[in-house]
């Protein structure tokens, strides 16, 4: 037993001592494999980190044919590679920062669907446009399909939250494209780049095709100063026709009714058009432009001559005028001669229109007053018009219409520099038979068919007074 014993430790050392040296000779035996062996593809895997500095995302490589495009080639670090602005040598003490820069732009997303209100997308290369197929095509590289640049569908109206008029309006698919037989062919080449939105949604209503339609396209115009090509969908001639003067002052270049076109091919295309998400407003610090800017050219395109309105001083002659925004079919003004009367008593002079799709008849006729005047609705929507510092009083009918006066009219004729007055409506005032706070409302329909369309006003002009010397204090020094 003692014997046996003695012999297992012996032969237990002994195995200890070889399997040592084994494990040191495989130690050596490892890196030398690593670095005859693997070297290629490690090196292959470094060139991957670095093209992938910076943006999270492996990418591999890839030969591009259009000269648009990124080109990278060869395997190894000490190759060229080739952006659109020359080649990157390996010994260029900036080379990772500028390939990080040239991969982090192309895995930029082309399509915002993120922006309240508005989704668009900013295509800054060769892209081929089939309006019969309501189509975008994006000559692109297996890049952007790594960086998520799969087909979109964009509905180009400036109001994606409400499904009403997004129904109303055509969807476009907007998709990469790569290789011959998949890019369509030309039928017309342009040297511009293109804005393609849609005439849908709610147009026909004047307040939204302001705010959800000629703003956003100035917001999204203006930097090309004319050089831009509009490619409207879901057309209205009757639409063109009423803003043709806006439409030439923000293009050098006659429209497309792009639905009924071939494939025109342009260098870069939005798709969709930019917006504030509050109505009729500009974020100069998002856009470089502001409502002043805006005014202002509205001012230039309708040749408008008055920028500020009339200041008055005490002993003064001149008459501010008074315009009356009149309506025919609902929140009507029922005496309207008794107002009239009582405003010219007051010192003003009255004019009272009623808002047409004549722009540049009513464009003069409202920059010509200093106090605009009239029942909420969709004609007040000219206070764009307004020289500067004049006066704004909203009439608001029962019913419940503080917060769409307030956002629709009130907080954006401040940021246009108007003096925004407003007067609510007694009941005693209007012809409301309804009970607004027993009448149940169902939505946005049910508030319309109620409150919107069921009531006219007869302004009690003792109680309507005080408002109208309150405008006149304003326009004193």
């Amino acid at each position: 037993m003692k014997h046996d014993s003695v012999l297992a430790r012996s032969f237990a050392h002994h195995q200890q001592k070889r399997l040592r040296y084994g494990a040191f000779a495989c130690c050596l035996l490892i890196p030398l494999y690593f670095c005859t062996v693997l070297r290629p593809s490690l090196n292959l895997l470094v060139w991957n980190l670095r093209l992938s500095v910076g943006v999270g995302l492996e990418m591999p490589q890839v030969e591009e044919t259009n000269s648009s495009q990124q080109v990278i080639k060869g395997k190894h670090l000490d190759q060229e590679i080739r952006t659109p602005t020359g080649l990157i040598a390996e010994n260029d003490p900036q080379a990772e920062t500028k390939i990080s820069e040239v991969v982090t732009k192309n895995l930029e997303p082309i399509c915002n669907v993120l922006e309240p209100r508005t989704n668009f997308c900013e295509i800054n290369r060769d892209v081929r446009v089939d309006g019969k197929s309501s189509t975008v095509s994006i000559v692109s590289s297996q890049m952007d399909v790594l960086a998520g640049n799969s087909p979109w569908t964009i509905r180009p109206y400036a109001r994606k939250e409400d499904k009403k008029p997004m129904n109303h309006t055509r969807a476009w698919s907007v998709k990469p494209v790569i290789g011959d037989q998949e890019i369509p062919r030309c039928s017309r080449n342009h040297s511009v780049p293109a804005i393609l939105f849609s005439n849908g949604g709610y147009t026909g209503n004047h307040f939204h095709e302001f705010t959800d339609i000629v703003v956003p396209l100035y917001i999204t115009s203006r930097k090309y100063d004319g050089e831009v090509q509009f490619l409207i969908s879901d057309l209205r001639t009757w639409w063109v026709a009423k803003f043709q003067a806006i439409l030439k002052g923000l293009s050098n270049y006659e429209f497309l009714d792009i639905d009924k076109e071939a494939v025109h091919c342009f260098p870069s295309i939005t798709v969709g058009l930019k917006r504030h998400p509050k109505d009729l407003t500009i974020d100069p610090s998002k856009h470089s432009y502001s409502m002043k800017d805006f005014r202002e050219f509205l001012r230039n395109t309708y040749s408008l001559k008055r920028v500020n309105a009339i200041r008055i001083r005490d002993g003064q002659r001149n008459k501010p005028r008074l315009l009356i925004i009149s309506r025919r079919r609902t929140r009507c003004f029922t005496n309207l001669r008794q107002i009239t009367k009582m405003a010219r008593t007051l010192g003003y002079k009255v004019t009272v229109e009623e808002a047409d799709r004549n722009m540049s008849r009513i464009a003069q006729v409202v920059n010509s007053c200093d106090v605009l005047m009239g029942v909420h609705g969709a004609g007040l929507t000219n206070i764009l018009f307004l020289p500067e510092n004049s006066i704004f009083i909203q009439i608001l009918p029962i019913g419940g219409f503080e917060w769409i006066a307030t956002n629709y009219f009130g907080v954006p004729s401040r940021g246009m520099n108007l003096n925004y007055l407003e007067y609510k409506v007694s009941k005693e005032e209007s012809t409301l038979k309804n009970d607004p706070h027993t009448t149940p409302i169902r939505g946005w329909e049910g508030f319309k068919s109620n409150f919107l369309n069921a009531q006219n006003i007869k302004l009690n002009v003792n109680r309507f007074r005080p408002t109208l010397l309150k405008a006149l204090e304003l326009l004193h020094y």
